[in-house]
């Protein structure tokens, strides 16, 4: 829990903010080698799809990591086919392991920055700006019901009719 406060800040989860906190690309790279061998490139791609194109490494962060990883003992990299494979090393398996659910947390994160990668693209324009006027407006009225039960319900149901009536718009919820 405190990984995670400490990485709210400033920099931490915002959509265009610094994701990783200190020690946190090491460790999430560690990882993505303890999963299966790569070449840098491979490991940028498969790091970039943790967080559903919300995040590109880059190749100067990248590498000296790698470089970084290989002097401490953890990863050993192999030449296949004129390329550096990184392979985990046993040391390396080993500090995966005894991280494992620090790593997952990792992985909780970008997923969850991934899932808001959507609101990128052109089309969430359109909806982003009716979606605050709506809560706003439902803000409003709770203000001035002064807390009357019977508003809170009504605005709920309007949320959950609401949200129900969009999810059937999805093409992948109505298959058969």
């Amino acid at each position: 829990m405190m990984n995670a406060r400490r990485n709210q800040g400033a920099g931490g989860l915002g959509p265009t903010g610094r994701f990783f906190g200190p020690g946190e690309l090491r460790l999430a790279i560690l990882a993505l080698v303890a999963e299966g061998p790569g070449h840098g490139y491979q490991l940028m791609g498969r790091l970039a799809d943790r967080f559903n194109g919300t995040y590109e490494p880059s190749a100067g962060s990248i590498y000296p990591t790698l470089q970084l990883l290989e002097d401490e003992g953890l990863v050993r990299a192999e030449s296949e086919d004129g390329r550096k494979v990184y392979h985990v090393t046993d040391e390396g398996g080993r500090v995966a392991a005894e991280r494992a659910e620090e790593i997952e947390r990792l992985w909780g994160r970008a997923a969850g920055r991934g899932e808001w990668g959507m609101f990128r693209e052109p089309e969430a324009a359109e909806i982003v700006g009716p979606a605050l006027r709506l809560v706003k407006a439902a803000v409003k009225a709770l203000a001035h019901a002064h807390g009357d039960p019977r508003v809170v319900e009504r605005i709920q149901e309007i949320f959950v009719d609401a949200r129900r009536r969009i999810e059937d718009l999805d093409p992948r919820r109505n298959r058969s």
